[in-house]
């Protein structure tokens, strides 16, 4: 494919999804006190009781402008599947954070992206709302069944979800890390930052990589903390969704990942998908969104 065609693409496909009026939860819930430290909740749609949780990490580049609105069709169309969906807010960057570059710090040039993340706070935020996701949703969603819980995330948000259930393999004093593994049945990471050192070499969303980091003095002792591709192996059941014409977060991302995994000796699920970019996998109108609720589907039944 051309790389206009693959452009032209990108944009229908991106309309596409954005396309959706937003859904509205069924109950919400702080887990903190910042106004981004929120849980949006979707109770099953056909009723059940004991219905696996779907804890939903939006993408976006880690950046303010894109919050958990965007995924809400998706979450919607997870609950008529049958799942109990809790969708995650979490601090993100914006205008007031300064981005470091060659070591010096500076603010964005008027009208630029905003700087992507905030440390330590985006993962601050994570492992906050992680740690209170049991009993936040028996509370909010008394049919969920906790004991069942699968992460997914897009983009920056499957990047979310593989470093949510990689805490335990943290470096020691890390302040995130977990004693032991968090109880997950597994991630299913969408098209996922999934290798960091991958990422920033091709540039993906503008340099978010590095901007969440903070530049490059900060690159190799933040990456030990986030970075999913080095944070291996987790020993939770891992599945990857990506597309072949995503131009957004090429597939060689996911499979830097998969790569770094099987050479720690652990296994990670690949599911490529043809004549798929970057966000049809969270679009309930394209086929892509059936295959992410499959995948979900094996790891939570």
């Amino acid at each position: 494919m051309s790389d206009s065609a693959a452009r032209d693409r990108d944009v229908a496909e991106t309309e596409s999804a954005f396309a959706h009026p937003e859904v509205a939860p069924d109950r919400s819930a702080a887990y903190g006190d910042h106004p981004d430290q929120v849980v949006d909740f979707y109770a099953p749609r056909d009723g059940r009781t004991g219905a696996p949780l779907v804890v939903l990490l939006h993408g976006g580049a880690w950046r303010a402008p894109y919050d958990r609105a965007h995924v809400s069709p998706l979450a919607d169309f997870l609950a008529r599947r049958g799942f109990a969906v809790a969708s995650v807010e979490y601090r993100r960057g914006g205008d007031d954070i300064p981005q470091q570059r060659d070591g010096a710090e500076s603010t964005r040039a008027s009208g630029a992206d905003p700087v992507a993340g905030r440390w330590p706070e985006t993962f601050d935020d994570v492992a906050a709302a992680m740690d209170a996701m049991p009993v936040l949703a028996a509370r909010e969603l008394p049919g969920a069944d906790v004991r069942r819980i699968v992460v997914t995330g897009h983009s920056a948000g499957g990047h979310l979800a593989l470093w949510a259930a990689a805490r335990h393999v943290l470096p020691e004093g890390s302040p995130w890390r977990l004693p032991a593994p968090p109880p997950l049945r597994g991630v299913v990471a969408l098209a996922p930052i999934a290798d960091f050192t991958v990422a920033a070499e091709l540039g993906v969303c503008g340099g978010a990589v590095a901007q969440l980091l903070r530049g490059d003095a900060s690159f190799e002792d933040r990456a030990a903390q986030a970075d999913p591709g080095v944070l291996l192996p987790t020993g939770i059941a891992t599945a990857i969704v990506h597309g072949v014409e995503d131009i957004v977060v090429p597939q060689a991302v996911s499979e830097a990942y998969v790569d770094a995994a099987a050479r720690s000796g652990e296994m990670v699920g690949l599911t490529l998908l043809g004549g798929v970019g970057h966000f049809p996998l969270i679009d309930p109108a394209a086929d892509a969104c059936a295959v992410v609720a499959e995948e979900i589907t094996q790891l939570a039944w």
